[in-house]
């Protein structure tokens, strides 16, 4: 599927159903914003091309980004009129059950059959999404991340009945923007959000228990783990770490804090089977040996960039 070649409708027009539309008519793609009422829809086009030309000046994105914008977004002064020819309609309403369902009933019946539906949410279940849609196998999340202009993430959803094909299709369109689109498991939280809210609720924690107040908690976070976040995941941290340090660790806090913190049955496994992450070959990533090495290689100069990013943005700051 060529982004240049369809059309993409979107319902609803405000701060992220507007960055969703900036993705997709910047790269190329024709675009129409639709909302409940024709005079939103309006404002929220004029606040999109009003956006891109600001993020062009600065330097976010290029002069010819920003034209590209101008040229391929338009609005609708009604559902029915805005999906006429879409090739993909993507609901980006209020995050309510009912709400959603609503428009995506309105969505389904004003469409050809080989239209796809999205919806973009951020907790919903999407199998719960599609229980009121006559034809849900057309139908998919596709999560993007706020500001969706900014963010590069985005998580694609197919539920259990979802055309096996679509999720690739829109994997690939989504890349066409510069998007880095992963296919997720249609479960509680999807990815992002299950590991967020635990990341939060953990240090929620610590400071209902006195450990550290939520300042000290955000520097730590940010200069630790948060900063290598940046650049690997915790999948690749805890490869290059070692497995076995991070099964000892675990030892350590279960006997502190609980079984909150019992060492993952598939680390315990990896380590009692001799596989302790980069330093043996395999770990979680099942890195080659060669592969291995080019990512401890760059791993010290990547770090390096980024703290003088860092010092950089922190500096123009103050």
């Amino acid at each position: 599927m060529q982004l240049d070649a369809i059309t993409i409708a979107i319902v609803g027009s405000g701060y992220m159903g507007g960055g969703i539309a900036q993705v997709f008519a910047r790269a190329g793609g024709r675009c129409v914003l639709i909302d409940a009422e024709p005079r939103r829809a309006e404002a929220g086009h004029a606040r999109v091309i009003a956006e891109a030309k600001d993020h062009a000046a600065r330097g976010y994105i290029s002069d010819e980004q920003a034209a590209a914008v101008e040229a391929n977004l338009s609005w609708a002064g009604s559902l029915a009129e805005g999906v006429q020819g879409a090739d993909m309609v993507l609901e980006v309403v209020f995050e309510e059950i009912g709400v959603k369902h609503a428009v995506l009933r309105e969505i389904e019946a004003a469409v050809a059959d080989h239209v796809i539906i999205a919806t973009n949410t951020s907790a919903i279940p999407i199998g719960e999404l599609a229980e009121v849609l006559e034809h849900p196998e057309r139908f998919l999340g596709v999560h993007f991340f706020n500001p969706a202009t900014l963010l590069p993430g985005v998580e694609v959803i197919p539920h259990a009945t979802t055309d096996a094909a679509l999720p690739d299709q829109l994997v690939e369109l989504l890349a066409q923007t510069g998007k880095e689109p992963a296919v997720v498991v249609d479960s509680p939280g999807f990815v992002c959000n299950r590991l967020q809210f635990a990341l939060f609720r953990e240090a929620a924690r610590m400071v209902e228990d006195g450990h550290a107040s939520a300042e000290q908690i955000d520097t730590i976070v940010r200069a630790s783990f948060g900063f290598r976040l940046a650049l690997y995941g915790p999948f690749a941290v805890a490869d290059m770490a070692g497995l076995d340090i991070y099964a000892n660790s675990y030892t350590s806090l279960e006997k502190a804090l609980g079984d909150r913190f019992t060492v993952p049955p598939s680390l315990k496994e990896r380590v009692d089977a001799g596989d302790l992450g980069i330093k043996t070959g395999g770990g979680y990533l099942g890195l080659s040996e060669a592969d291995a090495q080019a990512m401890v290689a760059a791993r010290d100069n990547a770090y390096s960039e980024l703290g003088k990013l860092r010092r950089t943005l922190q500096s123009a700051d103050r």
